[in-house]
């Protein structure tokens, strides 16, 4: 058998979909196939049946691949006309696959034939079913056909490779602890936030607690800005259907914003950005504002995929002797803010043009030439390693994306810089030189943290819900350990609440042992236990979860460290 650790993962991935498909239809013959792509965490592939896959049906399914895998079943790469390949699969019984071959098939098509099954794929795979033994099955979920809500409802099948069984182990371990971290719930656990189908799929009820950590990412996020310079703005949620017009949106973006309310008989929409809005107020520089965009319900995710959510959207506007400073500067900036929150390990990408492709793109060529140099020119200053993303510009202009990672090696996209060639000609953006004449500025998009939602879920996810003190919705929780004891622990709460902690007190008749496991499992970075000993001291036993028994504090000692703590946004409770 030939060794497959050379192997680039998205063939593995792929060919392991193949291998999922042929298992599926050896076990239920009739299944019809749709697609199975390689994606980032591993593979899917999508089957239209009357029947609901249960975990015992992904369990067989499984063993079957294995089954195959071990037979080492040679995979073959076919090149037939359009016409027979299309009666191949009307023979095979398969409608999707002649649907998509009459699609998207050129006059020639390639296929992929291993044994009895055979898929329309543009591949490549692997050699033989005997490299993809390190497999497993993970879940069934629902999909529509080719992504259209009015398509046939199929179900999707996700499932894991590796070239060794090491890494197939290691990939299992990590994604039963991004189960325990996930946000949605530790967002009921911890009465962060919730969603509820009544109110609508995507829309977010921000609970106290989540509402206290929400605020304060905002407001650490404006005094920083305000310290740098900026200044913040805030715009309408909905604009007349001319502004989407002129701005574009309605041209390419129209499928993901929501349907026009009429208002004096005029169309108007719910902003799906806000970059019109910051145009007309041009001479601002920072904003920060919530908007609203169609997402279908099938991708809707908690809080890292959402219909309405607040992004710090920032347009830079500047001449062209400003940008390359300016590029720095917003830069500099973002990564600074993102270590506030303790991500200091980021990816960085830059997006350039499909060079085989020029004509996708708008914009002059020495726009785009100049605006690629200014992005590397920042990153290549600061000594930032980054990867060339080629093809992966917006139509507008070339970006530098910064991917933060949590603490499992997950990467979330966070930072997005990008020009824009097509905003400034649109609005007839103008300002006038040096030489008294009038010339277009340069306009550069910034997101920093992204959609405060996502980057919230995120967090959520980093700490396992375990946030920083300065974060965290509760800073301190003071546990007495009977009835006698709690008008110390009353008075001691208004001293920490008047000094800036948010303070709370557990006033229930429970024993002080689960006491402070029920703190425990509600995240509180710090704990305060008062009996007779800490009422007739005037102090109080400490707990740091995670750290135990700290004893005996001074009271005004605690408050002062714990005051220093939590304006020096620490990352470490260290007493």
């Amino acid at each position: 058998m030939s060794d497959d650790s050379h192997l680039p993962i998205e063939v593995l991935r792929h060919s392991a979909a193949h291998l999922m498909a042929h298992a599926v239809l050896d076990l239920y013959p009739g299944t019809k196939t749709g697609i199975g792509p390689a994606v980032e965490t591993g593979f899917y592939y999508d089957f239209l049946r009357d029947e609901p896959f249960t975990p015992e049906d992904l369990e067989k399914i499984e063993a079957r691949m294995k089954e195959i895998a071990r037979e080492n079943v040679p995979i073959e790469r076919l090149v037939l006309a359009k016409d027979e390949a299309v009666r191949m699969f009307e023979g095979l019984g398969q409608p999707l696959k002649v649907e998509l071959i009459r699609e998207n098939g050129d006059a020639s098509v390639t296929v992929y034939r291993q044994g009895p099954f055979a898929d329309f794929c543009l591949g490549p795979h692997v050699a033989s079913t005997g490299l993809l033994q390190n497999l497993k099955l993970l879940s069934v979920s629902g999909a529509y056909w080719k992504g259209d809500e009015r398509g046939a409802q199929m179900q999707r099948i996700y499932g894991a490779v590796f070239p060794t069984g090491k890494e197939l182990d290691d990939h299992l371990k990590l994604l039963e602890e991004a189960k325990k971290r996930d946000h949605r719930r530790l967002g009921a656990e911890l009465d962060l936030f919730s969603t509820n189908e009544e109110l609508g799929g995507g829309l977010i009820l921000w609970h106290p607690k989540g509402a206290r950590v929400r605020a304060i990412i905002e407001q650490h996020w404006r005094e920083r800005h305000w310290a740098g310079g900026y200044d913040i703005l805030f715009t309408p949620h909905i604009g007349r259907a001319t502004l989407w017009q002129t701005s574009g949106h309605l041209g390419f973006y129209k499928d993901s914003m929501y349907s026009p309310m009429d208002i004096d008989d005029q169309p108007y929409y719910l902003k799906p950005m806000n970059c019109p809005f910051h145009i007309e107020i041009y001479k601002s520089r920072m904003r920060l504002g919530t908007v609203y965009r169609y997402e279908r319900s099938g991708t809707l995710h908690g809080l890292l995929r959402v219909r309405g959510f607040t992004q710090d959207d920032a347009h830079i506007i500047c001449t062209p002797g400003q940008i390359e400073d300016e590029i720095l500067r917003v830069l500099d900036f973002s990564v600074s803010i993102l270590a506030d929150f303790g991500f200091t390990d980021n990816k960085i990408e830059l997006s350039v043009r499909d060079p085989k492709n020029p004509g996708k793109y708008c914009g002059a060529d020495e726009l785009w030439c100049r605006a690629e140099a200014s992005l590397v020119k920042a990153l290549e200053t600061r000594g930032y390693p980054y990867e060339r993303m080629e093809g992966e510009a917006v139509f507008y202009g070339p970006k530098i994306d910064i991917k933060i990672k949590d603490a499992i090696g997950r990467h979330w996209q966070c930072t997005t810089i990008q020009f824009d060639f097509n905003m400034s000609e649109r609005f007839d953006m103008t300002y006038v030189g040096e030489d008294g004449k009038e010339h277009r500025p340069y306009m550069v998009h910034r997101a920093l943290l992204g959609s405060l939602e996502r980057f919230f879920g995120v967090l959520v996810e980093h700490y396992n819900g375990s946030f920083p003190l300065w974060l965290a919705p509760v800073q301190v929780m003071i546990l007495p350990i009977a009835e006698r004891h709690e008008d110390y622990a009353r008075a001691l709460e208004t001293r920490l609440r008047e000094g800036g902690l948010r303070t709370g007190v557990d006033l229930s008749r429970e024993k002080v042992g689960k006491k402070i496991r029920g703190a425990e499992l509600q995240k509180v970075p710090l704990i305060l236990v008062v009996g007779d000993k800490e009422v007739e001291s005037g102090s109080a036993s400490l707990r740091v979860p995670g750290q135990g028994d700290k004893g005996a504090v001074d009271v005004a000692r605690f408050l002062e460290k714990a005051q220093e703590l939590d304006r020096l946004k620490s990352l470490v409770v260290n007493f």
